[in-house]
């Protein structure tokens, strides 16, 4: 019970990691208290209590990591499949809007028609079709045009449902949020633990592998794929200028955000961490 009751509280402690740091280094204190904790007579009864507090917080944590991401998935998919997919195809079969959403989903199947039409001419010209007939050239054109039709028409409707559906993952996600702030606590000491209970070359190597794949200015094309998957997978409009403009100031403001907690708290926690991290990026 005293250790469950010390494990509530670790939130405070969590708080106190951060807000109450002194102007010795931590990894200082963290040897004089481990030499003093070595001399107290009740150190084994007090590290079997840490061990059930530690123990209880990884569970705790993982279940709640797990129950964060599984959750909202299955809603998602549930609701897309048994009420928002049901629903959107009546009223798409029932009403029948446009084909398409944009005019990015515009251009990609006019692209894709006139690609088609320029191989078969293609074929013509080298005379793997030897014998002409322009009116089954027209039928197949058409049988094409249908078929794109088709596609585009189910990727518009597959767009709304993800709209839909993805917004029923984000309700019940922000739900579990605000139901557990308790277990909101339990998961941020956790992480807190994870990352500053790493080893410096660690803590750099980390801070340099993340730096590079998310916030890293050499890779535009990476954020440019994925800005379009996201964007396609919401039948929004492709814009180049939107895209070109969030990669220009959504990258330079995660380095801002990143390299203002190294100066916040990682340089304060841990400045050998941030000494190796300098070395190892030079």
């Amino acid at each position: 019970m005293e250790a469950k009751m010390r494990y509530w509280n670790l939130e405070e402690l969590n708080k106190s990691s951060f807000d109450k740091l002194g102007p010795i280094p931590r990894s200082i204190t963290k040897i004089f208290n481990k030499f003093k904790q070595e001399l107290d007579p009740n150190a084994e009864i007090e590290s079997v209590e840490e061990f059930r507090i530690s123990r209880y917080l990884t569970v705790a944590s993982t279940k709640y990591l797990l129950v964060l991401i599984v959750v909202p998935i299955l809603i998602g998919q549930l609701s897309k499949s048994l009420i928002v997919g049901p629903c959107v195809d009546y009223c798409w079969n029932h009403y029948k809007p446009n084909i398409f959403l944009n005019s990015s989903q515009e251009e990609r199947a006019f692209a894709e028609l006139e690609q088609f039409e320029e191989k078969i001419h293609f074929e013509i010209l080298i005379g793997d079709k030897n014998d002409v007939d322009y009116k089954i050239i027209n039928q197949q054109i058409k049988i094409k045009a249908i078929e794109l039709a088709q596609q585009y028409s189910n990727e518009s409707a597959n767009a709304i449902k993800n709209i839909l559906s993805e917004t029923c993952s984000i309700i019940s996600f922000v739900f579990l949020i605000v139901i557990g702030k308790k277990q909101i606590s339990i998961l941020k000491s956790f992480i807190n633990e994870i990352i500053y209970g790493l080893s410096d070359t660690a803590k750099a190597f980390l801070i340099i592998l993340f730096t590079d794949i998310f916030v890293g200015f050499h890779s535009p094309h990476g954020w440019e794929v994925i800005i379009e998957s996201i964007l396609r997978h919401f039948g929004l409009p492709e814009s180049r200028d939107f895209i070109f403009l969030f990669i220009s100031t959504f990258p330079v403001i995660l380095d801002t955000i990143f390299k203002y907690w190294i100066f916040r708290y990682l340089n304060r926690v841990s400045p050998s961490a941030v000494a190796t991290y300098r070395n190892m990026n030079e």
